[in-house]
């Protein structure tokens, strides 16, 4: 991935990338019984919600402006290597702390036409969760806020650790859907392979290991970045969001594992794959070996009563003055090749193969 600060850059500078999509601020404040989401024009908004809701959850679409970007640091006292990260969108999934901040990175996948991934990184304060990320129109963060409309809901009631932890969630189990599809085109392959292989299939293995990679070093870090939210002791995430955090790192784990599963299954295939193209090419070598087999005598035959004798020797063939032989020498061939036929379906080398005879074991 392309680095966009330059290096010797200094450190805390927010070097934005000029063609990313201007911020699009959304706000969601709640508590017990009250609750209110809007889009926020100008970060100054923002001021009155602090201090009057339980929680204040600020999600950034887009990293195109780093005035916006600044005002919305100051606002929160986000720290400046914080948000070079946060414009940075490089980063490895990982937990800082600064102070009472706490910065997580961690990133989200999806299938369009291929698969992508984006940076989705998280800011949990004392009264509040701030997301950026590096554009709008989708996300997998939509059930969460459909739980936070609803009144009766343990989010409504927990503190912003508790939302942390339903955002990161949310992201690690949003793998689970793409593995689905991943399995389903394994299947496919493998389904290929076995009937008609083709070099077609032979990229396509290759894409999807380099996707599995992909979502490989995605989800990789992630694990580590939960262990620590759950090993080290953050003011913000109680004994309770722990531990579901907890949970969270074991989805963690099975994403890993199918990963690397997927992963063995593509060499297989490819090992299949060759297999097949071998067999192939053996059955189709056996076919040209016997077809050569069956023409040996026949062509020794015709070879024989095609050389040009005096037939006014009495050592000469005497058949080459006789009415019937011609046909006798067609007839004769014709059996060889029959004979050969049966000796070799006998043999098992064609027609379908015989059963291997397991009498002799039987008591």
């Amino acid at each position: 991935m392309k680095r966009r600060a330059a290096p010797g850059t200094a450190p805390g500078s927010l070097t934005v990338d000029p063609h990313a999509p201007r911020p699009v601020i959304r706000l969601i404040a709640y508590s017990h019984d009250k609750f209110v989401e809007r889009e926020i024009a100008q970060p100054d908004e923002l001021r009155q919600f602090l201090g009057h809701w339980s929680v204040c959850w600020v999600n950034i679409d887009g990293l195109g402006d780093a005035a916006v970007l600044e005002q919305i640091a100051a606002i929160f006292h986000l720290h400046p290597l914080a948000m070079e990260d946060v414009v940075n969108v490089h980063q490895r999934a990982k937990v800082d702390t600064f102070g009472d901040r706490t910065f997580i990175v961690t990133h989200m996948i999806r299938i369009a036409e291929h698969l992508q991934s984006e940076q989705v990184s998280l800011f949990l304060g004392p009264e509040f969760v701030i997301t950026f990320q590096e554009e709008a129109g989708w996300d997998c963060l939509e059930p969460v806020r459909e739980r936070i409309r609803k009144q009766v809901t343990r989010v409504r009631d927990a503190g912003p650790g508790y939302l942390a932890y339903a955002i990161l969630d949310a992201i690690i189990d949003h793998y689970f859907p793409v593995l689905e599809v991943f399995g389903e085109r394994l299947e496919t392959l493998e389904d290929r392979i076995l009937v008609r292989p083709d070099r077609a299939v032979v990229a396509e293995i290759h894409d999807l290991k380099r996707e599995l990679l992909y979502v490989r070093r995605a989800v990789w870090p992630q694990r580590e970045a939960l262990n620590t939210l759950v090993r080290d002791e953050i003011p913000q995430i109680h004994a309770e969001a722990r531990l579901y955090l907890r949970d969270c790192y074991d989805h963690c784990v099975r994403i890993i594992d199918l990963v690397e599963t997927y992963r063995e299954v593509c060499s297989d295939l490819m090992d299949l794959y060759l297999s097949s193209i071998s067999n192939r090419m053996n059955e189709i070598m056996k076919v040209l070996t016997i077809i050569s087999t069956l023409f040996i005598p026949l062509t020794f035959i015709v070879g024989v009563y095609g050389m040009n004798f005096d037939t006014s020797s009495p050592l000469n063939m005497p058949e080459l003055k006789w009415r019937y032989g011609y046909p006798l020498c067609l007839a004769l061939m014709m059996v060889i090749t029959i004979g050969q036929v049966i000796f070799f379906r006998r043999k098992g080398w064609i027609g379908p193969q015989k059963p291997p005879d397991d009498s002799s074991g039987k008591t």
